[in-house]
């Protein structure tokens, strides 16, 4: 497998491939291929041999992919879905790429990763539930559950508006129920902006991932 076929951009590996023999004599890591032209001079090649670092090579990527429009990156997203049997819309498509984008160093990544906003989670962080779960938490998600069955659309926004109203109401900490309202909602203790995970996955799948979790964590 080659380094396409792994999923590195072009651009990426041309700045890294430029750094392994030749010194911009500044600290800048990250070059256009016009300014790497503009910028190359005979007199900064290394003459020491070069060391290939592929975690580097990963890094460079992983700058690259950030800057790749939602859009672009979705089309082929959406051809990994198709193959995996799973309806999506483009922009649907495009939001998770969004949220998952600076997190990722390979355009593979955004199926093997975020397989939680097409499935609900089998299991649940096991430490955070074991250390966070109890029944003020229980309350918040009942409310929240409660909460959101009267909006019909949810946003970022909109999300955290109605958490913040549920948990002032009941006088609890937002520290108290993120994490463990990640992992209701996607099984583990980290990623993206969970509000924007909740606004993708939508009002009825996030009630029923809290109903799910409220059965399964007694």
């Amino acid at each position: 497998m080659g380094f396409r076929e792994q999923g590195y951009l072009p651009e990426a590996m041309t700045n890294f491939l430029a750094l392994l023999g030749w010194n911009p004599g500044t600290e800048q890591e990250l070059f256009t291929r016009e300014e790497l032209i503009n910028e190359f001079t005979i007199e900064r090649i290394n003459k020491s041999g070069a060391k290939f670092d592929i975690e580097k090579a990963k890094w460079f990527n992983q700058q690259y992919l950030k800057n790749v429009d939602n859009n672009v990156l979705a089309v082929d997203f959406l051809l990994k879905l198709q193959n995996e049997g799973i309806e999506c819309s483009k922009e649907t498509a495009a939001d998770i790429c969004g949220l998952l984008k600076e997190r990722v160093t390979f355009p593979s990544q955004f199926w093997s990763d975020g397989q939680y906003f097409f499935f609900p989670p089998t299991t649940y962080d096991e430490k955070i539930i074991s250390k966070k779960w109890n029944e003020e938490v229980r309350v918040v998600l009942i409310g929240y559950k409660e909460a959101l069955k009267n909006e019909d659309t949810l946003t970022r926004e909109s999300s955290l508006e109605i958490l913040s109203g549920v948990l002032e109401e009941r006088g609890v900490g937002l520290g108290k129920i993120m994490q463990v309202l990640r992992v209701v909602i996607t099984g583990v203790g980290g990623g993206p902006d969970l509000m924007g995970i909740i606004a993708v996955v939508g009002r009825d799948e996030v009630i029923a991932r809290i109903d799910l979790a409220l059965q399964k964590n007694q």
